[in-house]
């Protein structure tokens, strides 16, 4: 119309363009924010050893402050021992509303009977979709990148010991942008009057938190 000479305002143009129909339910954008206090993930990631074994490790994240609330290492994952560690990570009913999964086929019957009893909603996302699994997929990606990729694992006690001392790390000290710069565990602003700004090392030096001693 433009080219014809015609002025149109665009609010003229929004009310005779045909509208897309809005589905009634919730994106799953929407699911993930209206239910973060609710929601637990659960993913495997692999780690090769030194001597060239490989570990899986199954970790369970809640997505309210970002805290693990369990984690295991196996060499041979099955349904039954998948279903096991979701029952020792949520005892005395603490189980929560949700629970966000992919489809791996080590999720079978056996295991979706396990969750069921504990009360949980599974819900499961798309194939091949692993951003609608976010908070896992960003742990895991974290943890590798800040830990696992700079060091060699020896066995799995070995494996075990680093993830304790690097998820003391991500509670306690280390700042997320999502959480409005604070950490699972809140750590609370210093004041220049608390005395100097020192150094610590954490991980095995593969972090450092700087934090204030009263002198």
């Amino acid at each position: 119309m433009a080219k014809l000479g015609l002025q149109v305002s665009d609010s003229t143009i929004r009310k005779y363009r045909p509208r897309r129909p809005r589905s009634s339910s919730q994106t799953w954008k929407s699911f993930l924010h209206n239910h973060t206090k609710q929601i637990v993930a659960i993913d495997f990631f692999a780690v090769p050893t030194a001597t060239f074994r490989v570990l899986f490790v199954f970790i369970v994240p809640a997505h309210e402050r970002r805290k693990v609330v369990h984690f295991a290492i196996t060499e041979a994952p099955s349904t039954f021992w998948t279903g096991q560690q979701v029952v020792n990570a949520f005892p005395f009913d603490t189980a929560p509303r949700f629970l966000l999964r992919d489809r791996d086929g080590i999720y079978s019957s056996e295991f979706v009977r396990c969750v069921a009893g504990l009360g949980v909603e599974e819900k499961v996302i798309a194939p091949r979709s692993p951003w609608q699994n976010p908070y896992v997929e960003r742990l895991i990606g974290s943890l590798r990148r800040e830990c696992l990729d700079h060091v060699i694992i020896l066995n799995e006690r070995h494996l075990h010991g680093v993830i304790r001392e690097y998820l003391d790390y991500y509670y306690h000290h280390r700042t997320h942008r999502a959480l409005e710069r604070d950490c699972p565990v809140s750590r609370p602003i210093e004041a220049a009057d608390q005395g100097k700004i020192i150094e610590l090392s954490l991980v095995g030096g593969l972090h450092h938190r700087y934090t204030r001693q009263a002198t």
